[in-house]
């Protein structure tokens, strides 16, 4: 049987301040995780993310633009591809970790794997307007 997954639409930078507010997930097929359960364990993976800033700059890696997909297969497991600012960023090693630690306590997430990727580049056209305005950049 093939491990279906959900895909979280990372694109979305509305406050998410309950469930139906949430993005909605791409699905690659059929679930086995109900859509109401999806959208909460999304609204509450994106406020993990949330909660996650880069040192160097006062935003948070959601609204920066560095989260560039989150997966979360049948078996609960979730996949984030990350990326940093720079790949020469002070906290390489440790950012990922901050991440795997937010999301880890999301309820309805089983096991957590991050992996940085820098392809395609960061760059600032990927943050937010909130990140933007937050920045001064707007």
């Amino acid at each position: 049987m093939d491990n279906q997954r959900d895909i979280i639409d990372v694109k979305i930078s509305e406050p998410e301040t309950a469930p139906e507010n949430a993005p909605q997930a791409e699905t690659s097929g059929a679930s086995s995780i109900p859509e109401d359960e999806l959208t909460r364990i999304t609204a509450d993976i994106i406020t993990a993310l949330k909660s996650v800033y880069d040192p160097e700059i006062p935003v948070d890696i959601y609204e920066l633009g560095l989260i560039y997909k989150v997966d979360l297969d049948d078996d609960r497991l979730l996949t984030v591809d990350m990326t940093l600012t720079a790949p020469g960023c002070p906290v390489a090693g440790e950012m990922p970790v901050w991440v795997e630690g937010a999301v880890r306590g999301v309820d309805g997430v089983e096991d957590v794997k991050v992996e940085m990727v820098f392809d395609p580049p960061w760059t600032p056209e990927r943050m937010s307007d909130e990140a933007k305005l937050e920045l001064g950049w707007l």
